[in-house]
């Protein structure tokens, strides 16, 4: 495929001072605020809340919330604003992962570096702490007093994220994923697994902080195209990691995809060709925010960020 015009380069992150730096003061807000969300660990059912507690604040790179306060520094939105919105998005991620990892799904042992949730406490005590992770994530949308919208942007607010992570979203992406194992997939089928497991959150995140000021319909249009982007580079950039990383990078088992007959994208296109595609896709996500002008730079690095994790 031809080189497109105005092709913007990859950031090296690790020399990207300001990304760095935003990143970091984005991950250290939403952990605050994750924190104060949560019930604590000494509040009846203690056993439920240790669970819900440890599988919220026990690492993760934030790249939801991360993206929920780009968007907010690129649109001129309080950040104060964008907390809830942040927390909901992690929230829902985490609840997410802990049901992933259960003997009825992917049957995994470790996330982030650490025993999953069913093993470090039980199985109906992750169950649980999915469950109330998903109405926590809910409850602050509708109740979070420092979300200056109007009741019907909140409940747009909350209408965005029901539909992101339900049977035509996350959850949907996840029941063709577990009904797709051991089978050879086209690489529409991949993609369009990957747009409700991964992606859909992704553009929810986006989504969030638009509704959390004021947006102009033009620049809507184009974020949620750069959400669509990075979403599927995001899963892209998962699938070569999860050949070319080591376990102890991932925090997870290395090579899990292919000990379950997953396709991947490296599997049907192989891995030169599908770092080519990441590439592409972080292209068409920068050149879609031109609109926004220089405040989109933040989130041209982190399209970036997301195609050069792990090295």
């Amino acid at each position: 495929m031809a080189t497109k015009p105005n092709q913007r380069p990859l950031t090296t992150v690790t020399d990207n001072l300001p990304l760095q730096a935003l990143i970091k003061e984005s991950q250290q807000r939403v952990e605050k605020m994750l924190s104060h969300w949560l019930p604590a660990e000494n509040i009846l059912p203690e056993e439920l809340h240790a669970a819900m507690r440890y599988s919220v604040l026990n690492g993760g790179k934030r790249v939801r919330a991360v993206l929920v306060y780009m968007v907010g520094e690129a649109l001129d939105i309080a950040p104060e604003a964008l907390d809830g919105p942040a927390c909901a998005v992690e929230i829902i991620h985490a609840y997410s992962l802990i049901h992933d990892d259960l003997p009825a799904m992917d049957d995994d042992d470790l996330r982030r570096g650490k025993p999953t949730c069913h093993r470090r406490f039980d199985e109906a005590t992750a169950v649980l702490a999915g469950d109330a992770l998903h109405s926590l994530a809910f409850h602050i949308l509708a109740h979070d007093p420092a979300i200056q919208s109007s009741d019907h942007k909140r409940l747009q607010m909350v209408t965005c994220l029901a539909q992101a992570i339900g049977s035509r979203g996350m959850a949907g992406g996840q029941a063709i994923d577990l009904a797709s194992e051991g089978k050879t997939l086209t690489l529409a089928e991949l993609e369009n697994m990957h747009i409700h497991k991964t992606g859909a959150l992704i553009r929810a995140s986006v989504e969030l902080a638009t509704l959390s000021g004021d947006c102009p319909l033009s620049h809507q249009k184009a974020l949620d195209k750069y959400a669509k982007c990075i979403g599927l580079s995001f899963q892209i950039r998962d699938d070569i990691l999860d050949i070319e990383a080591d376990t102890e990078t991932l925090g997870k088992p290395q090579g899990a995809d292919i000990a379950r007959d997953k396709s991947t994208y490296p599997s049907l296109l192989g891995m030169s060709e599908s770092k080519r595609w990441a590439n592409e896709l972080h292209q068409d996500a920068t050149q879609a925010i031109d609109i926004i002008g220089e405040k989109s730079e933040p989130l041209s690095w982190l399209s970036s960020y997301i195609i050069e994790r792990g090295h």
